[in-house]
């Protein structure tokens, strides 16, 4: 077979790369539409934050069962509806002049980003490479902070310059006339669509055991009493909390309270989410040649540290510092936890166990950004959600601490042919 100096499998992950920027970077600018939306609605942080809360645990309601539409259809028809379906969204939030529209509209913009997101990306990678899987999964988790970099800051912007409504406009058209006809043109489920192997290649027939194909029908209860699902799951649920939800929901109402200008917000956002590339794909690396076990460990315990900084950022320097470090921990989770997924959990359906962790952090989402919320109102500021993250992230870093370490090498080699369904 002649080899292409750019193997395809290349095209499939900066596609899904794009998809992801697009939507989840759509998704992730909500914060960016807090204020606007209470001035010109008539709304308080309490609504806003139930608004985001919910979208989040639609998101992850969604998730197992976007999993086995993903092993049913195949990635490539979720991801190119769940795109047209956020584009769409974001086009009809534009018109909205009640809070009930915007409760209805983000329920469907989160059930299109739980379809355009790791559920569907890690079966991609999972089919189109058996090596380098690391570097795949950190290059698509890339796409989430690429998203956040451009689009958090590039909505505040948009917004002082011109309106929420017509930037609202402008990330609907964006997804819809650009995004969607490029993942519906460009991705394929599986390189046999292409005629193609894999990256890696293919490994015969007689070297994996029977026993580790993924089975299509098993007891979920059977991974419901397994230590290692709990201990990837509940750290996930903080990671959510501490991310999507705290961070990305209230950071920006958190910087303006504590004093700082639109312009050092902006800094610090741009600031974090540059560095949450740097970190995602470092992530990606450095799982592909350490324990993800241990990586999860420093990264949940770094996390807990930045956000100590956090409570004493009352000057732009230490919140510019704040940004950064956390920046560096922020996605970086995401890879290493599906990658251990995939070895403790390689005879079940990757599709379905990557949506139950995707559930339980969207759940810690929804909890992220209510808590905040409600503690503001009470108190006003945000404080005591701070030294709650502290704490649960340390209690996230020990139990992964708790894991054991997975055989690698076995992993590897009972793995890497396993052709996923779609």
């Amino acid at each position: 077979m002649k080899k292409n100096k750019l193997h395809y499998a290349w095209i499939i992950v900066f596609v899904t790369f794009l998809s992801f920027l697009a939507v989840q970077g759509g998704r992730l600018a909500f914060g960016a539409f807090v204020g606007p939306w209470e001035e010109d609605l008539s709304m308080d942080r309490g609504t806003t934050s139930i608004i985001s809360a919910l979208s989040f645990v639609i998101y992850g309601i969604s998730q197992p069962f976007i999993g086995r539409l993903v092993d049913k259809y195949g990635a490539r028809l979720i991801i190119s509806v769940s795109t047209l379906l956020v584009g769409i969204s974001f086009f009809f939030i534009t018109f909205v002049n009640q809070p009930w529209q915007l409760f209805v509209l983000y329920g469907f913009v989160s059930l299109g980003v739980g379809g355009a997101s790791n559920v569907a990306g890690t079966v991609l990678v999972m089919n189109w490479f058996n090596k380098k899987r690391g570097l795949a999964l950190g290059i698509l988790e890339a796409g989430f902070g690429f998203g956040q970099m451009l689009l958090v800051p590039g909505s505040l912007l948009l917004i002082q310059y011109v309106d929420w409504r017509m930037t609202n406009l402008l990330l609907g058209v964006f997804l819809i006339i650009i995004v969607f006809p490029v993942v519906l043109l460009c991705l394929r489920n599986h390189p046999k669509d292409k005629g193609m192997e894999p990256i890696g290649g293919l490994v015969k027939e007689e070297n994996i055991k029977l026993e580790d194909k993924p089975e299509t029908n098993f007891s979920i209860g059977e991974v419901l009493r397994k230590r290692h699902f709990w201990f990837l799951l509940l750290p996930f649920a903080v990671c959510g909390f501490t991310t999507t939800g705290l961070m990305d929901t209230h950071l920006i109402p958190l910087s303006h309270n504590h004093g700082f200008s639109t312009t050092v917000t902006s800094a610090a956002v741009s600031i974090l989410a540059a560095f949450n590339i740097i970190g995602i794909l470092l992530s990606g690396v450095i799982i592909d040649y350490w324990s993800s076990r241990k990586l999860l460990v420093f990264l949940y315990f770094t996390r807990a540290l930045s956000i100590v900084i956090l409570v004493y950022s009352h000057n732009p320097v230490l919140m510019l510092i704040f940004a950064a470090l956390f920046g560096l921990v922020d996605f970086a989770t995401v890879a290493p936890t599906q990658l251990l997924a995939a070895e403790y959990f390689k005879k079940y359906s990757i599709g379905f166990i990557v949506g139950c962790l995707s559930l339980s952090h969207q759940v810690g989402s929804a909890l992220g950004a209510y808590v905040p919320g409600y503690f503001y109102n009470m108190s006003g500021n945000y404080n005591i959600s701070l030294y709650i993250s502290i704490f649960i992230l340390a209690a996230a870093a020990i139990m992964n601490f708790l894991l054991p370490e997975p055989n690698k090498v076995q992993t590897v080699k009972n793995t890497e042919s396993v052709e996923l369904p779609g």
